[in-house]
């Protein structure tokens, strides 16, 4: 409701209306004194003209009257709040003109056939008859101007001769033209402006001379929420960007932008009172609008399909002013005046601060630390002497500015000196974040499966023997020149010793003693035996003057291995816990050489470990930062230091409460086959296999690594 002291000084008396062949229709308003301070404006969608008449009393006796010719449908008188408003509903958009003759106030209506919606054309009655604000010279653009606005948005100004020059503004949804009637365009101000690299969704601004006059266009991109009116000389033109989802995120991402959700309004003012215009707000909007008395002046306004929220912000923002909202009452006032209201009331409410009595008050913390909530509670904090401390309340915390925090570390207390609203403050945000923190159990395990396969066939073959023709010669053959060096003296010695015989064996000695061959190693053509045999069988067989050696081995060996290892943690929520197992291995370590050498003994971890920090999420989930590893001793390097077979995994990852994820893993597959063989012997179909050595080997490791986070309610473990 808008605030208005004012008397009515005018009445209404009479409404006549008179049509031509034309179409143009004159309709006539008699009242008992002049109607100089009657104003004119439009709307578009639906289309009429208002006609509005201060501090005027309706008098007519008939609230609606049929016309029915031209474009004029019906008149339509209402009075509120000493004011009458006079509507003529329009069957389509006309150009229309208006004066004052006396007492008598007449707007003629053309027929509307000329198209192109509601002509802006028409100035506020009183300026008809006001001789200082007519001008004899040629309408014309001063200046245009473009800049960035608040939250993105681009702003064209053109700056007119003349305050009530018409414009025509289309939108197309790609870009903006306006037109202003019979405005010249200087040469100097015709011009094309590349304004992309303001970021707005305005790309380009051309203003040029068309053949009806001035011609802005305004290119943009993207989507854009736009409006436009007129204050005094200034035609602005604003493009705000529309923020919008990008397409298949369930997020969205938002601009910062403000939005309007308010009733699209269609507004043609034409120096039209400010105090009108929130009238006309109020009414569209449902709301009570209170305007201070220092809320003066007149305002040019065209606006299409802006919602009311964005045209109320337009017009304050047009004429200084701001608003404050208390449910469905808006005050409107100066920004100056709104501003110092309300230094006045903070000013008000500190005095009122100033002379609050203090009290003290002890609060007792159960989860927390004292000493850190107080820090929380100020912005600084002092140690005491006494194993407590005291922070003084002169910062912008929780205190006001004779307030004071002192906390006891014995009994985890708080102890609070303030006004009895500051205290129940602090108490409220101490018991909100006083509370039980939920605590994660996690159990990891990690699984070591191993699997090996092998296969090995091998052979030793040897023959020995000698022989002695009829001139004496001694031929020896064996596995090696030792091999036949031995029998060679063998035979050598039976001749020596008159046996009578050459051949490389001698008699038997005592028993047990044996008889003289060369060593089996020695006496071995082909060595190729498995390494170690699961099964194997040799056959000898020793004739008169030779000796054959022969041994066949094979293996064949499986394994199948599984180790499980499953440390667990608790731990409170956001809060790192680590547990470890395993052994310390101490090496020698020589530093120095020579008698200054000396020897320490050095140690390494061989440790199974498990290391995470839980992050409970809102919506009941475990964020875990999680490093598991699992070492082992494959052995030692020959000066003594440990060979060490680590498994490590360090990982982020979002799980759902309770379940089991492997969060890593290692594969390992070994396939391997070897041949050693004689030469062309060892190719030798069947009998190949006396001269060669056939493996095969394969070896298969895997290890996985599982994570279970468990949710420990411990608000609902305290409350039962």
């Amino acid at each position: 409701m808008l605030a208005a002291n004012a008397q009515a000084a005018n009445t209404l008396r009479d409404i006549q209306f008179a049509s031509e062949a034309s179409g143009v229709v004159q309709i006539t308003l008699q009242l008992d004194g002049p109607a100089s301070d009657a104003s004119v404006f439009t709307t578009d969608d639906p289309p009429r003209i208002a006609i509005d008449l201060p501090e005027t009393m309706n008098a007519v006796e008939k609230r609606r009257i049929a016309v029915g010719a031209g474009a004029a449908s019906a008149i339509t008188a209402l009075e509120a709040n000493g004011r009458t408003r006079v509507v003529v509903d329009l069957f389509r958009a006309a150009s229309f003109e208006s004066r004052v003759e006396a007492n008598r106030f007449i707007l003629t209506v053309g027929a509307g056939t000329g198209g192109g919606g509601l002509a802006a054309s028409v100035a506020a009655a009183a300026s008809q008859n006001d001789p200082s604000k007519q001008t004899k010279d040629t309408a014309s653009v001063r200046n245009i101007d473009f800049r960035r606005g608040e939250n993105g948005g681009g702003r064209v100004i053109v700056t007119l001769s003349n305050e009530n020059q018409p414009a025509d503004y289309n939108d197309s949804g790609e870009g903006i033209t306006v037109s202003f009637s019979g405005a010249m365009v200087p040469e100097a101000l015709a011009q094309r402006l590349d304004v992309r690299d303001f970021a707005t969704p305005v790309d380009m601004v051309e203003l040029n001379q068309g053949n009806a006059g001035a011609r802005l266009r305004i290119a943009a991109s993207g989507k854009y929420q736009a409006s436009a009116y007129q204050s005094g000389a200034e035609y602005v033109v604003e493009l705000s960007p529309v923020a919008e989802a990008a397409e298949g995120d369930a997020l969205g991402v938002l601009e910062d932008v403000k939005t309007y959700e308010g009733t699209p309004v269609t507004f043609n003012f034409q120096n039209i009172p400010v105090r009108t215009v929130l009238q006309l707000v109020a009414e569209e909007s449902g709301l009570n609008v209170v305007a201070a008395d220092t809320v003066t002046g007149n305002v040019t306004l065209r606006l299409i399909n802006v919602p009311w929220d964005q045209a109320l912000d337009i017009v304050l923002r047009a004429k200084g002013l701001d608003q404050r909202r208390e449910g469905n009452v808006v005050w409107v006032a100066p920004q100056a005046e709104l501003a110092a209201y309300e230094q006045a009331k903070a000013d008000a409410r500190l005095a009122l601060e100033q002379r609050a009595e203090l009290i003290t008050e002890y609060i007792a913390v159960n989860y927390g630390n004292a000493e850190d909530l107080a820090k929380l509670l100020t912005e600084e904090s002092k140690r005491a002497t006494g194993g407590g401390g005291a922070a003084q309340g002169s910062s912008s915390g929780f205190l006001s500015p004779r307030g004071s925090i002192s906390f006891d570390r014995r009994t985890n207390t708080l102890l609070v000196n303030d006004s009895e609203e500051k205290v129940r403050e602090v108490k409220a945000v101490v018991a909100l974040l006083d509370r039980a923190v939920d605590q994660v159990l996690i159990e990891a395990r990690i699984v070591v499966a191993s699997e090996s396969f092998a296969r090995e066939l091998g052979a030793r073959f040897g023959i020995s023997g000698g022989y002695e023709d009829s001139r004496g010669n001694i031929l020896t053959s064996s596995g090696s020149v030792l091999g036949t060096d031995a029998m060679a003296n063998a035979a050598l010695a039976n001749r020596f010793n008159g046996r009578g015989s050459g051949l490389p064996v001698a008699a038997p000695g005592g028993v047990g003693s044996g008889i003289v061959t060369p060593a089996l190693g020695d006496r071995l053509n082909v060595n190729l035996p498995v390494s170690a045999p699961t099964g194997s069988i040799g056959f000898a067989l020793l004739g008169a003057d030779y000796l054959l050696d022969l041994e066949l081995s094979a293996l064949e060996a499986e394994g199948r291995g599984e180790v499980v290892s499953s440390p667990r943690v608790i731990t409170a929520n956001q809060r790192e816990a680590f547990v470890k197992q395993g052994d310390e291995i101490g090496f020698p370590v020589r530093q120095g050489s020579g008698a200054d050498a000396t020897t320490t003994i050095q140690f390494k971890e061989v440790v199974l470990e498990l290391r995470v920090t839980p992050t409970i999420t809102q919506d009941g989930r475990v964020a875990l930062n999680v490093l598991v590893k699992k070492d082992e001793v494959a052995g030692f390097s020959p000066t003594g230091e440990p060979n060490i077979t680590k498994r490590e995994i360090s990982t982020a990852v979002l799980m759902d409460n309770s379940q089991t994820v492997v969060v890593g893993g290692v594969y390992e597959f070994e396939s391997r086959e070897d041949l050693s063989k004689v030469p062309f012997l060892g190719d030798v179909p069947v009998l190949g296999n006396l001269f060669r050595n056939k493996s095969r080997r394969s070896n298969k490791a895997e290890l996985l690594i599982f994570i279970t986070p468990k949710i420990l309610d411990t608000q609902k473990s305290g409350a039962q």
